[in-house]
């Protein structure tokens, strides 16, 4: 099935793939999406939103592009139409239509509490005693306690979800430890199952993985290597997952699970699954696994929209622009639009490991301060590496005074999650979504946070000033200043985060 719409003038699209927020609003530019093949490592959604109030939404994923002022998709059972005459408008049709709330939200912790990654802090060699220590500095340098995360290879192998003793001699001792102190312990996971393992010959033995053409166990090439993959179109597979996770929280008492991976480029179009299904689904069904404990994470995903998951971002380079903290706030915004509202920007810094272990790595100070005011209002925020190490006194200082700005400003994105958990409301999204006709809609580094409070981190080194976009209104500045609706540029010195709370003036 095949769909053309002319674009009309002034009109802007968003939906699609997350990782392509940095590009949108759509329209004016060039651009291709195939939905089953590649999402840029992060979430999708089967939907297109306009701010004239127009739609396009299948439940399958669809190809589409944009060109020459014509939007053109091709997919399975294509619903098209038009809902109001706003962005908000066309995305509520959306919600109601075809998205499906499940009206459940993650673990309050998730948002009101600091997440601790040890993914770039300790890379591939954590430890019982390096998980400690990381634990034990975050307090004596009076940082809360919050979430950790045990990231890739606390385990014996990709598939043995068991822990590597060389490495943990007594799991139990150190999370009873962990918990003692206030943190609450979340453990990586990924759907890959090492070829050698012991786990392998037995779960290839019940049919649980993805099969190739030939029948045989699909090995797929990831990030660290080649492995088989769990078929979780297999209720026999999924009920073999699950009791490992749930034995973990048993023995250990492990308090939640990060799952990684389920990428849709992972599977070849060729691959066979135990029920048929286009290789996105992977994604969605991995997310229903992660859903089952509410202390929950995850990266890659398609057609979860409204559902009460975590969702993270895809790892970010330790750069200003693209492909580094220049696509935190418009990926946010896409995430939000398209119903991937708990979201978390990528750890403070990024989380790109190569990049940090590049022979011409240089550590930026100023990024790491601007990249966590940025993430600061976002529903959660995620460190690694440890502030204290990698900062002089005054960038600490600046990096310590975006806690206390959250801190502030914690009880409205509590309560805006729960609005969202009803309404499903985005918690952040794009100044054009509730101020429509005010000529907003590129203004992609800045966002709201509800309808009333904008926000508008500093994105370019050195800059100490930025311009903000304000709607119609009257606007009560961080520094205390009254600001009506228009253009300004204000002072934006390290240490301080442009805040805009709206003033009911009668």
């Amino acid at each position: 099935m095949k769909i053309e719409i002319t674009r009309l003038p002034d009109e802007y699209w968003w939906g699609g793939a997350v990782g392509d927020g940095v590009r949108m609003p759509f329209g004016e530019q060039d651009i291709e999406r195939n939905l089953n093949d590649w999402v840029l490592n992060n979430q999708a959604s089967a939907s297109l939103m306009s701010n004239m109030g127009r739609y396009v939404y299948s439940k399958e994923p669809f190809h589409f592009w944009f060109h020459n002022d014509r939007l053109i998709v091709e997919g399975e059972d294509l619903i098209t139409g038009q809902a109001g005459k706003t962005l908000r408008s066309a995305r509520k049709y959306l919600v109601e239509n075809a998205y499906h709330p499940d009206g459940k939200l993650p673990h309050r912790d998730m948002f009101s509490k600091i997440q601790y990654n040890t993914w770039i802090q300790m890379s591939y060699e954590p430890s019982q005693e390096k998980v400690l220590d990381y634990a034990q500095s975050i307090l004596d340098h009076g940082y809360p306690a919050g979430i950790l995360m045990l990231d890739d290879c606390w385990n014996q192998d990709y598939g043995v979800w068991e822990f590597d003793t060389a490495r943990f001699p007594d799991p139990k001792a150190m999370i009873d430890r962990l918990h003692s102190m206030g943190f609450s312990v979340m453990l990586w996971t990924c759907p890959f199952v090492s070829p050698d393992s012991r786990q392998f010959r037995y779960l290839e033995s019940k049919g649980f993985l993805v099969k190739n053409a030939n029948g045989e166990p699909h090995i797929a090439k990831w990030w660290n290597g080649y492995s088989a993959v769990l078929d979780l179109t297999n209720e026999g597979a999924v009920a073999w997952y699950t009791e490992q996770t749930d034995r973990l929280v048993r023995n250990y008492g492990i308090d939640g699970f990060k799952m990684d991976a389920g990428d849709p480029e992972f599977y070849p179009e060729d691959c066979v699954f135990h029920k048929p299904m286009r290789r996105a689904w992977q994604s969605h069904l991995w997310a229903e696994i992660g859903s089952r404990c509410s202390m929950n994470e995850l990266r890659s995903c398609f057609a979860q929209e409204c559902r009460g998951i975590t969702q993270r971002m895809q790892d970010k380079t330790h750069e200003w622009g693209i492909g580094g903290m220049g696509e935190l706030i418009p990926n946010g915004l896409a995430m939000g639009l398209v119903g991937y509202s708990y979201l978390c920007p990528d750890m403070v810094g990024g989380g790109m490991l190569g990049d940090f272990n590049s022979p011409n790595f240089s550590f930026d100070q100023e990024l790491f301060v601007r990249y966590a005011q940025c993430a600061a209002l976002m529903p959660m925020i995620q460190f690694s590496l440890a502030p204290w190490q990698v900062l002089d006194r005054e960038h600490a200082e600046a990096c310590r005074k975006v806690l206390q700005i959250r801190e502030q400003y914690l009880s409205k994105i509590l309560e805006l999650a729960e609005q969202c958990r009803v309404s499903a409301e985005p918690i952040i999204c794009p100044l054009c979504y509730h101020y429509p006709d005010e000529g907003l809609e590129k203004t992609t580094d800045q966002f709201l946070l509800g309808n009333d409070i904008v926000v508008a981190p500093v994105v370019e080194k050195n800059a100490r000033k930025r311009t903000v976009h304000l709607p119609q209104g009257s606007w009560r500045g961080a520094d205390g200043r009254l600001y009506t609706g228009g253009v300004w540029e204000v002072d934006a010195p390290l240490d301080y985060l442009p805040i805009f709370t709206k003033e009911n003036i009668q």
